[in-house]
């Protein structure tokens, strides 16, 4: 990760100096006397003279100075937390070709942010910025690389370090994630996945990892019929962290759809819609980044996950349309659509985890349904829930870090477009309304009473590159924290 320094001393003199200017601001000498000298002032304030820079927000302008390079930085005209973060993260993209950078921290006028906060914004944003998925390149020349190594943040006040060990394991956490997401199938298959999951144990989670037969026994049938048809057998990972030992029960547990490859099954998915499924494990992804979160932050919460990591796969032994299975609570299941098989594996995950632990709240979070995709076009995360403390408290987290929830309906008429005729319920009902369809089922499987979200982040888990964003992490860890 890149190296952050706060109150850093020896700035080597290549580095490039970074100003973030609020628009339309108008600098004074006193403003930045012990970053710029005489020349570069003049010349920033020659530049702000000429109108070629006004601080909008996510503008970038490099002036020439005789000694460094400067990089003026606009911050726009609202300033949060939230809004630096994403400067953090384009400034990374700026100072791509740089080794070295100096950043210039003052206090924004209407911004209610301290120096410290400010820099601790900016700097999350950067570690942010900086990730990229390299292991599979052989050719790739060296200038392509970024050469970016180490930031320092300076201000006229001490920077304190404060909460910034939070931001940075943070910032691991979501690069975890996103690791996990661009990962070949052929490579994280559920087998692999679960074994770099028990690695996590160094970190003080508690780690159990239950392989085919250990599924057979807790009776995940619906998951293992999913499973049939792929020859990489299935395992499901429990994660623990118990951050409060002074208490009994779980604050929350979570539930992440680990699909390693979405084939669609005997119901094949087109050539189009093929591509790209290996990401259909970035709920399961999120949750184990957020877990690994928790544990870095050593939170002083309890949570639990379960993530059931399956490959869904045609082949003579696979699951069938007009196949009835059972699942882990007994209720019966008709297929209608071996493409809806996330739903049926977090069946029987919110079974286990509702007959195994103690939890005050469950949240599932899972790349589903298309509908909810192309309603929401990963501007939002489909949120359900009927429980509306814990809606409103998950739709403020989300404002709060960016990853933004939208509330959907699970209504009567939802639910019973997905009862069978010849068993409790269908897997799929109609096309149209999926999504709420999807959330329907999956109700089915908590009990009267629980408080329960689901999360459908389907076109959340993906950037405009095809890359994984790492979506729900900061979503679920901002949501724990709330729980101390």
């Amino acid at each position: 990760m890149l190296e952050i320094i706060f109150n850093g001393k020896n700035v080597g003199r290549e580095a490039v100096k970074v100003l973030g200017l609020a628009e339309n601001y108008k600098m004074k000498r006193e403003d930045v006397k012990t970053f710029l000298n005489e020349d570069e002032f003049g010349l920033i304030k020659e530049v702000l003279k000429r109108n070629d820079f006004s601080g909008k927000n996510g503008d970038f302008l490099e002036v020439e100075g005789r000694c460094s390079k400067i990089l003026l930085m606009g911050l726009g005209k609202e300033v949060s937390a939230l809004s630096l973060r994403e400067n953090g993260k384009k400034l990374a993209k700026e100072l791509f070709r740089n080794t070295e950078a100096v950043v210039y921290v003052s206090k924004v006028k209407g911004c209610k942010l301290t120096e410290s906060e400010i820099a601790h914004s900016l700097a999350f944003g950067l570690e942010l910025g900086c990730y990229s998925f390299d292991k599979y390149f052989t050719r790739k020349k060296a200038e392509e690389y970024s050469s970016l190594e180490k930031v320092s943040f300076v201000s006229e006040k001490v920077i304190e370090l404060g909460d910034f060990a939070d931001y940075a394991a943070l910032a691991n956490a979501v690069r975890y994630a996103k690791d996990l997401g661009n990962e070949p199938s052929n490579y994280l298959t559920p087998e692999a996945f679960a074994a770099d999951l028990k690695r996590l144990e160094y970190l003080g989670l508690e780690v159990d990892v239950l392989d085919k037969k250990a599924m057979e026994d807790e009776e995940f049938k619906l998951a293992l019929a999913v499973a049939k048809g792929s020859v990489n057998p299935p395992y499901t990972v429990v994660l623990k962290w118990i951050g409060n030992k002074e208490k009994d029960n779980f604050d929350v547990a979570l539930v992440g759809k680990g699909i390693t490859y979405d084939s669609g099954g005997v119901t094949l998915k087109t050539d189009a819609q093929q591509l790209n499924m290996k990401f259909d494990m970035c709920g399961a992804a999120a949750v184990a980044g957020a877990m690994k979160a928790i544990a870095l932050q050593k939170q002083p919460v309890n949570a639990v996950a379960v993530l059931c990591l399956v490959e869904n796969m045609p082949n003579g032994n696979a699951y069938k349309p007009d196949d009835v299975f059972a699942s882990m609570s007994g209720q019966t299941v008709e297929i209608v659509d071996t493409d809806g098989e996330g739903r049926l594996v977090l069946a029987d995950s919110l079974c286990f985890v509702q007959k195994k632990f103690d939890a005050e709240r469950i949240i599932d979070m899972a790349t589903l349904t298309g509908t909810v995709g192309a309603v929401l076009a990963g501007q939002f995360a489909g949120l359900f829930c009927d429980d509306e403390k814990m809606c409103r408290e998950l739709i403020e987290t989300g404002k709060s870090c960016g990853e933004k929830l939208w509330r959907l309906p699970m209504t009567e008429e939802f639910d019973r477009w997905i009862n069978s005729r010849i068993a409790d319920m269908k897997n799929v009902g109609k096309r149209a309304g999926d999504g709420s369809q999807a959330a329907c089922f999956l109700k089915r499987f908590v009990k009267e009473g629980t408080k329960w979200a689901h999360i459908d982040i389907a076109d959340c888990e993906l950037d405009a590159d095809f890359m994984a964003t790492g979506f729900g992490v900061c979503l679920l860890n901002a949501y724990m924290r709330g729980l101390k």
